[in-house]
């Protein structure tokens, strides 16, 4: 190992807090894992897996005619380090990768899986899927288990029912992990094709986003994750779906797909009311910035002061004067529209369906509201080079003086980070740049992440490298509260 000292950790010993990295990535070795799988399911589980997971593998090297033919987009390629074989040897090894977070300038890292997280909660063969993530999560527990002090891994959790959801949660934390990653936008058939057609299921799927117009009642889930104590976090994917479905540009599919997907889940738990009905709940939505929170934010207020239940008045049909409309087309509408007009033709909307309040579920009567039940709820995962960071923490923009929840997630051991040991630097530079500030970068890094782990798992970081300074945190936070109580 080089005895330089990187910028990041230059950087990091001028601080006064840790920089805890919320979304790491391993890339585990396949074939030990599929060793765990055999263990929990038998080699022909493991034939069975292995037959479900290698079409992914030809979709990105498809022929362009079958992709037209068939309508599959680009699919993802060459997703992680080459080149840099000490980065490709880190993100596969987490002794290594222990041992080199101070060079990366960081204290403590949430490590996500790459093949795991992508493929074992998603397959549609419930046998396998729930097999796969099982296996999978005593894996992680088995291979992090000498590295706690600094590294915690994020367990898989299948959501095709809540059954398998609350069943395989329960596993995870008898397995002694702390953080978990969800499946959603879980792809269901369209009923009617699937009766009617069902070789055509493939072109008919619906996304189920969990906390809206579901197939089930995912309120269980909830309640298991906070009897537990395990904060929701989700790694959603819209690749080749709706307007990211390039054939030939995988960059195109990719580009704001994250946000894409995190967008859709969190309308649905904010409109859905789960925010509402589980206050304490903490939800995280990783890699795909936090702009989207911020214009997500905006957008719900501004659509409830036209859309509130009051507000309808403004454009009911009932409430439209013919008479007068009639009066001001004599006087103002053209010669065609004056001999052509009959107020009985006006059309006055009456379609509208039995529930006219989209706010509802979450019981807004006022916009602060929207506030109250979506800042502290939500958190949302950016990478070190992502420029609109800043925005998570502009109190005059955001409506009602919000900081947003951003916090750091560094991608590390995926295409887009070339050289882990700028990650840090990387961060840091809005701060030197004028564009946040310490306090900012002290949230983004520390103090978020600390809400977002801790809030409902106090004990989240006993016995880790930071446990003192998150003590500290917390009895801060603690002070906070009361303070605010009482004014």
């Amino acid at each position: 190992m080089p005895d330089r000292v990187s910028k990041s950790a230059r950087i990091r010993s001028r601080l006064n807090h840790p920089i805890i990295d919320s979304d790491g990535h391993w890339i585990e070795y396949e074939p030990l894992a599929l060793e765990y799988l055999s263990r929990v399911g038998g080699p022909a589980l493991v034939r069975r897996y292995k037959e479900v997971s290698a079409p992914f593998g030809a979709l990105a090297r498809m022929p362009l005619q079958t992709r037209r033919d068939k309508r599959i987009s680009q699919f993802p390629w060459w997703g992680v380090p080459a080149r840099n074989t000490l980065d490709r040897a880190t993100a596969m090894m987490p002794r290594l990768m222990r041992e080199r977070l101070g060079d990366m300038g960081m204290d403590f890292a949430v490590v996500y899986s790459t093949g795991g997280s992508l493929f074992a909660p998603f397959l549609r063969d419930e046998e396998v899927r729930r097999a796969a993530c099982c296996a999978f999560n005593i894996f992680l527990a088995d291979t992090f288990r000498d590295f706690s002090d600094r590294l915690t891994p994020a367990a898989v959790i299948p959501m095709h029912t809540p059954q398998e959801a609350i069943a395989e949660l329960e596993h995870v934390k008898e397995l002694g992990l702390k953080v978990i990653m969800m499946s959603s936008l879980i792809r269901r058939p369209v009923p009617e094709v699937a009766r009617k057609a069902p070789e055509y299921l493939r072109y008919a799927l619906w996304m189920d986003v969990l906390g809206l117009d579901s197939d089930y009642d995912y309120d269980p889930v909830w309640r298991k994750c906070i009897e537990l104590g395990l904060a929701p976090t989700f790694h959603s994917s819209v690749q080749g779906y709706a307007l990211h479905s390039s054939l030939t540009n995988m960059v195109y599919n990719h580009i704001g797909h994250f946000g894409a997907a995190g967008e859709a889940v969190c309308k649905a738990m904010f409109l859905g009311g789960v925010t509402t009905r589980f206050p304490r709940l903490r939800f995280a939505f990783l890699e795909g910035g936090v702009s989207w929170g911020c214009r997500l934010y905006a957008d719900l207020i501004g659509h409830w002061k036209v859309r509130n239940v009051q507000a309808l008045a403004h454009i009911d049909p009932k409430n439209l004067d013919l008479a007068q409309l009639t009066r001001l087309v004599g006087q103002y509408g053209s010669d065609a529209l004056r001999q052509k007009f009959d107020p009985a033709q006006v059309s006055m909307g009456d379609s509208a369906p039995e529930q006219l309040d989209d706010f509802a579920r979450c019981a807004v009567r006022r916009p602060e509201d929207i506030r109250d039940r979506y800042v502290p709820n939500f958190f949302f995962g950016c990478e070190a080079e992502d420029p609109l960071i800043a925005w998570a923490f502009n109190s005059k923009v955001n409506p009602y003086g919000a900081r947003l929840n951003a916090v750091l997630g560094s991608d590390i051991g995926h295409w887009d980070v070339p050289d882990m040991e700028e990650i840090a630097a990387e961060a840091y530079a809005p701060v030197e740049n004028g564009v946040m500030s310490a306090e900012d970068f002290r949230d983004f890094t520390f103090a978020n992440p600390v809400k977002l782990w801790a809030s409902l798992n106090p004990d989240f970081f006993t016995g880790t490298a930071v446990e003192d300074e998150v003590a500290r945190e917390l009895a801060n936070f603690d002070r906070n509260a009361q303070q605010a109580s009482l004014r």
